[in-house]
């Protein structure tokens, strides 16, 4: 039987804020823990490094506050040179009260994304595939026309290409207000040519390469681009090129298999108060993710994936440096919010920049954030998402404690310390503007 509210009250306030297809194209790209205010003085801070040893006490009294906050589990994996810390808290199933585990295995959303541009990348140090080239080039059945001579590789590495989401035509009941399509298609197999299909059929949210916007449909096309140069399944090549090249024994894409394999916890997703009570979806085909969000994954995987990655064991020196040249994206103010660069992003910490990404897929949040050098950082994975809530004007989403809990584990884990955080604004411009680390914007 599905649960799914009626258009009621919170909906309508939900729709006021912000169409219901803008919140659907966010949701892939993730509910991460929400930066600390961007600046100068932050940006000119140390970054963060080795040596600052890891407060054990301090990081599971952080579980504990994210749990205590409302988030059913969380846990996550720190690392500071060679010194490492396991840790969670909370309930991985409600049914049974199954306590979660540091080293459960978690579908991690939009962090697929750093995965795939490091095959992409892989592709351009080898001179198959030119960032600089059209798209068309390459599939121009897929992106056809004058559109397919304007969007190069780079622009949908880094989200300037202007092609819009396709998440709210692969689950279309979001359009109509109702959750009931997250049901209807938890067993679906959808082709990537057809998640495709949906996000170029849109008209261009701008004209490519002359401004921001976050979009799955990029990530998915990418890695038709990878078959098309190399003749293999894209997600076998990430698996054979990236994940099996630095040891990850719990990383894998899950193809067409609903279920995770090994421990995991129950995924619950409450969609902002509409799911109520919230429902659990950590059973799910997700060829709808596929190389933009497919990936199973652990913190600590994650942590060595991002170390390896930072440290030049997996891209040639010339490639990493293109992976960082970022993106300023700012927010309704003009403020620089966090720096996008080629399926990496980095943000403002209280003791410099970080570089990760973030991810959300139904029921299952992740953050993975790592020092620039590669020697000190942490993976968080939570199991209930979307739990904030419109203000009663319907104007901003309210600050949630959750976050606040979150964002200090991340200054815990990252700079041995937590340090007060800058008020929450009052308004945004709506969830439009809220990705790729969702909610951030209304957390400054």
């Amino acid at each position: 039987m599905k649960h799914t509210r009626p258009v009621d009250r919170p909906l309508r306030r939900l729709r006021r804020a912000a169409s219901v297809t803008a919140v659907a194209a966010a949701l892939l790209a993730g509910l991460a823990p929400a930066a600390g205010a961007a600046g100068p003085e932050a940006s000119e801070a140390r970054a963060p490094s080795a040596g600052r040893h890891l407060d054990r006490a301090a990081l599971q009294a952080g579980h504990d506050a994210v749990r205590d906050a409302g988030v059913y589990g969380v846990f996550s994996a720190a690392r500071d040179g060679r010194e490492r810390f396991d840790g969670a808290s909370g309930t991985a199933d409600l049914t049974t009260g199954r306590p979660v585990r540091a080293d459960l295995r978690h579908r991690v959303g939009s962090v697929t994304k750093t995965f795939t541009a490091v095959a992409v990348l892989q592709q351009n140090a080898k001179g198959r595939v030119d960032l600089d080239r059209p798209v068309g080039d390459y599939v121009p059945d897929l992106l056809p026309g004058e559109r397919g001579r304007k969007v190069t590789v780079r622009m949908l590495l880094n989200h300037t290409s202007g092609i819009e989401d396709y998440i709210a035509d692969a689950f279309p009941s979001l359009r109509q207000g109702s959750t009931t399509s997250l049901d209807d298609h938890r067993f679906r197999t959808i082709r990537p040519t057809e998640l495709i299909g949906y996000g170029v059929a849109r008209p261009q949210r701008f004209e490519p390469g002359t401004d921001w916007s976050y979009s799955n449909t990029n990530y998915i096309l990418l890695g038709e681009i990878l078959r098309k140069v190399t003749g293999q399944d894209p997600e076998r090549l990430i698996a054979k090129d990236v994940i099996r090249r630095v040891g990850l024994r719990d990383t894998y894409f899950p193809g067409t298999d609903p279920y995770i394999r090994g421990a995991h916890a129950r995924m619950y997703e409450s969609f902002y108060g509409l799911i109520d009570p919230p429902r659990d979806y950590s059973v799910y085909n997700m060829t709808w993710g596929g190389t933009a969000g497919a990936l199973v994954s652990t913190p600590q995987d994650l942590n060595t994936f991002y170390r390896a990655l930072l440290t030049g064991d997996l891209l040639p020196q010339r490639q990493l440096d293109q992976m960082r040249t970022a993106y300023d994206v700012k927010d309704e103010t003009g403020a620089v919010v966090l720096r996008y660069g080629l399926g990496i992003f980095s943000l403002d910490t209280p003791c410099g920049p970080a570089w990760g990404h973030d991810g959300g897929v139904w029921g299952a949040g992740t953050i993975a954030l790592s020092s620039p050098d590669g020697t000190r950082q942490f993976a968080l994975g939570h199991n209930l998402t979307k739990y904030q809530r419109l203000n009663e004007a319907g104007t901003a989403f309210d600050p949630h404690p959750a976050d606040a809990a979150m964002r200090d584990y991340r200054d815990q884990a990252l700079c041995g310390r937590t340090v007060p955080q800058a008020p929450a604004k009052d308004s945004i411009e709506g969830p439009a503007a809220l990705s790729p680390v969702l909610p951030a914007l209304t957390a400054r």
